[in-house]
């Protein structure tokens, strides 16, 4: 065809697209980058208000223990040493998250790793009747007991999934992770941080050079955009980029309110989360706190969960049975596709941190 000008036209300048045109780019390929919003990073997209990197659409913190994807990133951008530390708001009453010593020592007021774990066994013991546990709650009952359920898991997982914890499954929760150290620190990765200057900068170090228009959906004229290269990556839901044949496949959403606050410090803290039930959002970040910033004013964030809609962004997969089932019919027509490759997220109908993303695309590439 005599309007071929590319050789991938690539759907979507999230982390996945992102990489991918990076590495063709670098391999001597010609990429056009197509996406509807009117910025590139997707998700990562850090906005600089009174001097602060907001991340528009919820915290954002890398972390890995893949030292190939640490420094990956850091070719392209140095990154700062944060370590997430949430802390829970329960009625009033903070708690270190994850759960360890300073958690259990604000519970209970436990000294020692012994004292905390005789005070987690005697709360188990309450549910040691439920062998098969049918839901959520009584999953969380029996790994953790009721004071852990009631004050930290129960309010927020409800608000999260938008249903009782009696409905959801109890496969969300396999396992309550308890550490007996003081340790706040959320996970467990070597590496830890986040991009100074904003994920904005990294995608737009990884695009330097590379053709990108925004403003764009691809399904206005799916054809058009098509025969302009010789292969398509597509990093959008898959269920509609098959005109949702199968069905619609189900996530959660969410939405955000920005503050501007005239103050230097809100809640001193990157990330408070809100576990009663009552409260309607799930947490506040304050998002100088992830780059020690010293500014004058902050601004704060309140995340709100939300049933997804075509008006609001689908971000959690719901990946039960019912959704992995249609999932699997959408998956087996793609691999049949030739000219189109799926990658991401939405593509694959799976929760993907970062750098499992990064690690993807990468991979990729070098199958291609």
């Amino acid at each position: 065809m005599e309007n071929i000008k590319y050789d991938y036209l690539i759907v979507g300048a999230g982390i996945f697209g992102s990489v991918f045109a990076y590495e063709m780019t670098k391999k001597g390929k010609k990429c056009l980058i197509i996406d509807k919003r009117n910025h590139i990073a997707g998700n990562i997209f850090t906005e600089k208000i009174e001097g602060i990197n907001v991340h528009k659409y919820g915290a954002h913190i890398f972390h890995t223990s893949n030292k190939e994807i640490w420094d990956y990133v850091n070719s392209f951008v140095e990154f700062n040493r944060f370590t997430n530390s949430p802390v829970a708001n329960y009625k009033g009453s903070l708690y270190n998250l994850p759960f360890n010593m300073n958690t259990f020592y604000q519970l209970w007021g436990v000294k020692t790793p012994q004292e905390a774990q005789n005070k987690i066994d005697e709360q188990r013991a309450e549910f040691r009747h439920i062998i098969d546990p049918k839901n959520l709650e009584e999953q969380a009952l029996v790994l953790g007991g009721r004071d852990i359920y009631e004050k930290l898991i129960k309010g927020y997982t409800e608000k999260q999934w938008g249903r009782p914890a009696t409905e959801i499954p109890s496969f969300i929760i396999r396992r309550l992770p308890f550490r007996f150290t003081f340790d706040n620190n959320y996970f467990n990765d070597i590496y830890q941080g986040i991009p100074i200057d904003g994920y904005t900068k990294l995608i737009e170090k990884m695009l330097e050079g590379i053709e990108v228009i925004q403003n764009v959906n691809y399904f206005d004229d799916k054809e058009k955009w098509n025969n302009l290269a010789n292969k398509v990556l597509y990093t959008g839901k898959i269920d509609e980029f098959y005109d949702f044949r199968f069905g619609k496949l189900e996530y959660r959403s969410l939405h955000f309110e920005h503050e501007i606050m005239d103050i230097p410090n809100y809640q001193g803290n990157a990330v408070v989360n809100y576990t009663e039930k009552e409260i309607p959002y799930t947490r506040i970040i304050e998002h100088k706190h992830f780059e020690f910033g010293q500014q004058l004013k902050t601004v704060i964030t309140k995340e709100y969960p939300d049933e997804y809609s075509k008006d609001n962004e689908p971000y959690y997969p719901i990946n039960d049975n019912k959704n992995q089932t249609i999932y699997e019919k959408y998956l087996a027509l793609s691999i049949t596709d030739v000219h189109v490759i799926f990658g991401g997220r939405l593509a694959e109908y799976k929760y993907y941190d970062m750098h499992q993303v990064i690690d993807n695309a990468l991979q990729m590439t070098k199958k291609l």
